[in-house]
């Protein structure tokens, strides 16, 4: 245990985020999700049992997001509903990202299989035990550091 840490950011979880450079994204990824197939190759990380509010605050507490691009948070859009409709656990989730200041503009519905397609260009996926369906996210990581100095 570490003070100050999540103890749900386990060793292996914490190394993964520390890893990651600047513009490096995770996806967490509800059970249901892909994850074998669409991340063959990468870093693989499972909290069987965790649901993504749970994960995301945890993740969200130490992942510093990135600035440069407009929107470094994305989430699957839910199929058969209006591009604009969010689920429960989506709503919650943005909600965490939300108290660590992200704004509403940041933030992307992403059709599925363009989704699917981030994903094998992302550094790494995390399995949450999240049942609900569509509840995948992908966070870019920012950068930490001084200002520049004149």
């Amino acid at each position: 245990m570490l003070k100050g840490i999540d103890p749900l950011l386990s060793p292996d979880l914490l190394k993964l985020l520390a890893e990651m450079g600047h513009d490096d994204a995770i996806v967490l990824a509800d059970a249901n999700f892909t994850a074998m197939s669409l991340g063959a190759g990468k870093p693989l990380v499972r909290l069987p049992g965790v649901g993504m509010t749970r994960v995301m605050r945890a993740v969200a507490s130490v992942l510093p997001l990135a600035q440069d691009v407009p929107q470094p948070v994305a989430y699957m859009r839910v199929c058969g509903r209006e591009a604009t409709y969010r689920s429960a656990v989506q709503r919650e989730s943005i909600a965490v990202l939300t108290q660590e200041g992200l704004q509403d503009e940041q933030l992307e519905a992403v059709e599925r299989y363009a989704f699917y397609e981030r994903v094998r260009a992302a550094y790494a996926i995390v399995v949450t035990g999240e049942l609900q369906p569509w509840s995948n996210f992908l966070l870019r990581k920012g950068v930490m550091g001084e200002a520049l100095r004149p």
